[in-house]
């Protein structure tokens, strides 16, 4: 596959792959006898992990990482580094989910109260000096 049916698979550019390549986000590309990129399937994996690990806030760097340690696997705790650099994203990731879980809830509990806000602020039942205190709602 080229490079630009690789870039369309995955709806990134084909400067996102060269870079992609270049700064070692993935492994490099197995070029042809012409020279140009022809990705296997190994490379089209690599592709879709970085993309996805990229949209759950994995830096490039630690994907270089990740990637780097991938192309060392005769050396020693490569394997468990990989795990490691997951498991710490995994993590990164659950407590952005619960935060933005935690919001989630604030939105939604100021729609299914938010006529019935306004409706007594309008008639003076609700003021400046009774406001319930959002940070303290359960």
């Amino acid at each position: 596959m080229n490079i630009k049916q690789a870039a369309e698979m995955f709806d990134l550019t084909v400067d996102t792959l060269r870079y992609y390549e270049r700064v070692g986000v993935i492994p490099p590309v197995h070029r042809n006898a012409s020279g140009y990129r022809d990705y296997s399937t190994s490379d089209l994996n690599w592709i879709y992990l970085a993309k996805n690990l990229r949209k759950a806030g994995l830096s490039v760097e630690s994907l270089i990482e990740f990637a780097t340690l991938a192309q060392l696997r005769e050396t020693q705790n490569v394997e468990e580094a990989q795990k490691q650099i997951l498991r710490d994203q995994l993590k990164e990731l659950d407590d952005k989910l619960a935060e933005m879980n935690k919001v989630r809830d604030l939105l939604v509990y100021k729609i299914e109260t938010y006529d019935e806000h306004i409706a007594k602020f309008k008639t003076g039942e609700i003021s400046a000096k009774n406001i319930e205190k959002l940070w303290e709602r359960k």
